[in-house]
């Protein structure tokens, strides 16, 4: 299921690179390289307002860092028993929104062995599946109203949100997501499109300091 909200959202994406005559080749390669949707959206946006490279490539790299922390937090549980650097640097760049929050619920229940392929192999899956959203999108954009297109750009947070709650089972996974959610409107529009990342390590870290050091129950 999130591979077809992949697809869909993509879709969305597609119509944009469309809109701001973006070469589809070009387009295909940031899902493949780039593999992070608010820095591709920045990419192609900025190309298509005229912004300056050197601006463009800074907010690109900025808006990354927000998958450091996802990165840190699911190696360990891709690397195997057998780390080697040039197959974790694989498995880290396939680390997104949808990878880091399936990987928690998946990665445990398969051999640890098998983890850094299983992981490259779902990573693998994702990124052809989002490339072949937009490529459809980029090619049927005449076909989709615009509000369409761009409603379909939502569905990646939505899903992430659902995702979230559904792998949340602990109190502090619910005091992070309440967080998190709160922080947001107080860090939209973060330069370099940090905001997903402010909200995110923010809440998780409150959640963490008032669930380790806050006031106990006592029996």
């Amino acid at each position: 299921m999130p591979g077809f909200v992949l697809v869909a959202t993509f879709i969305g994406f597609g119509g944009l690179m469309h809109d701001v005559g973006f070469p589809i080749v070009a387009g295909l390669l940031s899902t493949l390289l780039v593999w992070a949707l608010p820095a591709q959206v920045i990419l192609v946006g900025g190309l298509g307002a005229g912004t300056s490279l050197p601006a463009l490539a800074l907010a690109v790299c900025l808006s990354g860092v927000r998958l450091m922390p996802m990165v840190v937090a699911l190696m360990p549980l891709m690397r195997g028993p057998r780390p080697r650097l040039w197959r974790e640097l694989l498995c880290a760049h396939f680390v997104a929104v949808t990878l880091w929050v399936e990987g928690f619920r998946l990665l445990p229940g398969v051999p640890e062995p098998a983890r850094p392929v299983y992981s490259c192999g779902l990573g693998v899956g994702l990124t052809t599946l989002s490339m072949v959203g937009t490529a459809f999108g980029f090619y049927l954009t005449n076909a989709l109203p615009g509000p369409l297109a761009v409603a379909l750009l939502l569905l990646t947070p939505i899903s992430f949100t659902i995702l979230l709650v559904r792998n949340a089972r602990q109190a502090v996974d619910w005091l992070a997501i309440a967080l998190g959610a709160a922080i947001s409107p107080l860090v939209a529009n973060s330069p370099g499109g940090l905001d997903l990342f402010w909200a995110g390590v923010g809440g998780g870290t409150l959640a963490f300091l008032l669930t380790r050091y806050g006031p106990r129950r006592r029996a």
